[in-house]
């Protein structure tokens, strides 16, 4: 299996109206600087040789400022020698909200799974998630939800449901069309009482 580079994943969320964070890889500090256009953004390595991002040091959050900008550039390039190829990904700091998890699989046996639960650091420490083969229906979605203990936390006691219910239809609909997909990882998706963005993509085909 291969990953699929960050941008072309993120064109294929697109291609599904699957909303994710305004995002552009930069090759300079000065690229970083304009694509912030004073709003917050988050700077991040990519590399296939750094699996863990956060835990080595590779994601730079919440930043403002011109020279936090490129204080965080400069010290992700210097990183990156250790880690050639790579690029830097620019994104818009999305809002904060609750953290799910959508997730897709392979098994050589039933076809393309659909995974959903709390999300980020939550995963491990929960495994509040609920599994279903593809394709889903509406029915499937709002059963999916209904069964994590989660729930009201996820869809705000009710208000975000249709909203994340679309997503899970959206994500099975990619799922089952895009045959070369062997697994797909939307980590964390934020999730807000009226809309929501995907922050991490993880395509392997």
């Amino acid at each position: 299996m291969s990953l699929l580079d960050y941008m072309q994943a993120k064109k294929l969320l697109d291609k599904y109206k699957i909303r994710s964070v305004e995002s552009k890889y930069v090759g300079s500090a000065d690229d970083a600087w304009r694509f912030s256009a004073g709003k917050k953004i988050v700077l991040k390595l990519l590399s296939e040789k750094a699996l863990h991002k956060t835990k080595a040091g590779l994601v730079k959050l919440g930043l403002a400022e011109e020279k936090e900008v490129r204080s965080a550039y400069d010290d992700l390039t210097k990183k990156g020698t250790k880690l050639k190829p790579y690029k830097i990904l620019a994104q818009k700091m999305a809002e904060d909200g609750v953290e799910i998890i959508i997730g897709g699989n392979t098994d050589k046996q039933f076809g393309k799974v659909l995974l959903v639960g709390l999300g980020g650091i939550y995963v491990e420490t929960f495994k509040d998630v609920q599994l279903r083969l593809c394709p889903i229906t509406k029915a499937d979605a709002e059963e999916m939800l209904s069964e994590l203990e989660s729930k009201d936390v996820i869809t705000y006691g009710g208000r975000a449901e249709q909203e994340v219910v679309s997503l899970l239809l959206k994500v099975s609909k990619l799922l089952t069309d895009e045959k070369k997909i062997e697994q797909l990882d939307l980590n964390p998706v934020i999730v807000h009482p009226d809309s929501y963005e995907a922050v991490d993509i993880r395509v392997l085909t």
